[in-house]
C-alpha cells in the first residue's frame, strides 16, 4: 500500500527578539497549515526569536564589550524557551487536537547559555529536541554547543522524521548518524536557503534517500526594530540595529525535495506556504540503487560511534559512578 504524507513549509518572517508574541503568531500560522490539510509543517532556523542577523550585518558587533551586542544577548537570554516552558502549552494543545506535526526552531536557555534548538511537536507526546552541534563562525558569540543526546528522530505513523540545522548538513558523520535512523522525511532548517544551502539539502535527500523540507525565513531590518520595541527597547541595541543595512536581510528560498534530489516545490524571497503530497514509496525505489546505511556502507571498513549522553559538565556520584573524595568538612563530628 502506498504511504503518503502532506507536508508543508511556512516561509514567513519571524517575530525578532519577542518570543512571547512569536509563539502567538506561530499558533496562527500552524492553523493556516491545518486549514490546507497539512499533516507536517516546517519553519526555518530560530523562527522563535529570529536569527541574530546583527552578527553578520552590524559593523562592530563582534568587538569586545560591545554594548549593543550585550544588550541583545541579554534580551534573547531572558526571552528564550525553557524546559517545559508554559508558553508552549497552547501550541502543544493545538498539535494534540489536530494531529499535525510541527517542526520549528528557537532560542533555548540551558542554565545560563543560549542554544539554537529545533523542536518537533507531535500529538500526545513531548517534543523532540535537537540542539545545534556547532554554531557557525560568528554564531559562537551567542549559542553554545549541543551534544549527542539530541540526535533523535520522531517515529510517525508514516515513517521517521528527523531534523538538522544549517551547516550541520556539511558534517559527514552527523549525516551518517541521521541516515542510520532511516528518515522518511528530514527537516533542514536554514535562515535563508541560499544556492549552496539548496545544494546541501538536495545532496542530503539523494544521499539519505528521504524527502527534505529545506525551510528558510524572510526578515527585514524594520521588523528587527519592531521586535526590539516589543521587548521594551534598549538604546545600545537600537543603535546597533540601526547600523545594519536597511531593507530585506533574509530571503527565503525554501524548497521541498524528493529522495532523488529533485525539487518538488520551491519558494522565492517573499512569504509563501509550500505544500506537497509526498509519496513515500519513492524511498524504497531509490534504495534499490543506493543505501548509504546499508549496501553502500562497508561496516567491515568503517565504523561510527556516537556518544548519546547528555553533557552537562557536572557529574554526580550516582548511578554507578565512583564516589567523591571525602572532604575535611565531611568528617563526622566527634
Amino acid at each position: 500500500m502506498t504511504k503518503r504524507v502532506k507536508a508543508a513549509i511556512y516561509q514567513a518572517a519571524p517575530v525578532p527578539l519577542c518570543i512571547d508574541y512569536g509563539i502567538e503568531r506561530l499558533i496562527e500560522q500552524v492553523g493556516d497549515a491545518i486549514d490546507i490539510g497539512a499533516e507536517l509543517i516546517a519553519f526555518g532556523e530560530t523562527f522563535l526569536g529570529g536569527y541574530p542577523l546583527w552578527l553578520d550585518e552590524a559593523p562592530g558587533a563582534a568587538i569586545w564589550d560591545h554594548k549593543g551586542t550585550q544588550a541583545l544577548h541579554s534580551i534573547i537570554l531572558d526571552q528564550a524557551l525553557r524546559k517545559n516552558d508554559p508558553r508552549l502549552v497552547p501550541l502543544q494543545a493545538l498539535v494534540d487536537a489536530s494531529g499535525i506535526i510541527v517542526c520549528v526552531g528557537g532560542h533555548e536557555r540551558v542554565r545560563s547559555t543560549i542554544t539554537n534548538t529545533q523542536y518537533i511537536f507531535r500529538p500526545a507526546l513531548p517534543p523532540v529536541l535537537h540542539r545545534k552541534l556547532v554554531p557557525t563562525h560568528g554564531e559562537r558569540m551567542i549559542w553554545g554547543r549541543g551534544d549527542g543526546s539530541t540526535l533523535e528522530v520522531h517515529a510517525a505513523d508514516w515513517g521517521n522524521l528527523g531534523q538538522l540545522i544549517c551547516w550541520e548538513h556539511w558534517m559527514p558523520l552527523v549525516r551518517a548518524a541521521m541516515h542510520h535512523e532511516g528518515e522518511a522525511v528530514h527537516v533542514a532548517a536554514w535562515p535563508t536557503v541560499r544556492e549552496v544551502h539548496l545544494v546541501a539539502s538536495r545532496h542530503y535527500a539523494f544521499e539519505g534517500r528521504c524527502f527534505v523540507l529545506a525551510a528558510g525565513t524572510i526578515q527585514d531590518r524594520s521588523e528587527l526594530l519592531e521586535g526590539l520595541a516589543r521587548v521594551g527597547g534598549d538604546v545600545d541595541a537600537l543603535a546597533l540595529i540601526k547600523g545594519m543595512p536597511e531593507g530585506q536581510l533574509q530571503f527565503g528560498g525554501s524548497a521541498i525535495i524528493g529522495p532523488d534530489g529533485v525539487i518538488i516545490a520551491e519558494a522565492r524571497a517573499d512569504a509563501d506556504l509550500l505544500i506537497a503530497d509526498l509519496d513515500l514509496s519513492a524511498i524504497g525505489r531509490g534504495l534499490a540503487a543506493l543505501d548509504t546505511d546499508g549496501h553502500y556502507s562497508r561496516p567491515d571498513v568503517f565504523e561510527l560511534r556516537i556518544d548519546r549522553r547528555a553533557r552537562t559538565g557536572v557529574a554526580n556520584a550516582i548511578d554507578g559512578l565512583a564516589p567523591r573524595t571525602r572532604r575535611k568538612s565531611d568528617k563526622p563530628a566527634d
